[in-house]
């Protein structure tokens, strides 16, 4: 199944002050439209051709590392751009979410502290994750395009960490990138609708 870039769902400046109009431009429509091209030249002969994107993801980790590194990419830009949305953020969480982040991760506080720090704390490329693993909700973080598909667990909220992400608009103060994400652009309807999925 050959890899597309999807439209944005909504204006590339509609997440300004704290994503700009630019940063989505070159994010989604330089770099995005880059793992798309080149996932699709290397699915070519990988003998997945025809698989969903979850098991291309799975199935090209460890054995294609040129395959995975833009599949996976893919696939954690196709959500992040549905992660966000204008005036998201907040902290009223749809119903079953918000006990599971009381009960597994000790509260609302305690998980924004934990994702902003995983975040922060990822050296180099890499993302922050809310996943469910195990059955259980838990904060993580990957290096380059990894996620937790691969090991064993459900995305279901996931903040980019490389520069492309917010270099333009904070320079390198990711830990301020982070806060102004988490705080002003997550949709927490979509977290909510991914875990209602993976229960």
């Amino acid at each position: 199944m050959a890899f597309e870039l999807p439209e944005l769902p909504y204006a590339k400046d509609a997440l300004a002050p704290y994503m700009s109009a630019e940063t989505l431009e070159f994010h989604h429509d330089k770099h995005h439209q880059a793992y798309v091209t080149n996932g699709n030249k290397l699915l070519e002969g990988s003998g997945l051709e025809g698989k969903s994107l979850e098991e291309v993801v799975k199935e090209s980790y460890g054995k294609n590392q040129g395959l995975f590194n833009n599949a996976g990419q893919h696939y954690n830009h196709i959500h992040f751009w549905k992660w966000m949305k204008p005036n998201g953020g907040g902290r009223s969480l749809p119903g079953a979410l918000q006990s599971a982040i009381e009960s597994d991760l000790g509260g609302f506080d305690k998980f924004r502290e934990d994702f902003l720090a995983a975040g922060a704390g990822q050296f180099g490329s890499g993302w922050a994750w809310l996943a469910l693993q195990d059955g259980k909700l838990a904060v993580t973080k990957t290096p380059n395009g990894e996620n937790p598909l691969v090991h064993g667990g459900t995305p279901l909220l996931g903040v980019d960490v490389w520069e492309h992400s917010y270099y333009i608009d904070y320079r390198n103060a990711r830990p301020k990138y982070l806060e102004a994400w988490f705080d002003n652009l997550v949709n927490w309807d979509y977290v909510a609708e991914l875990y209602e999925a993976a229960r």
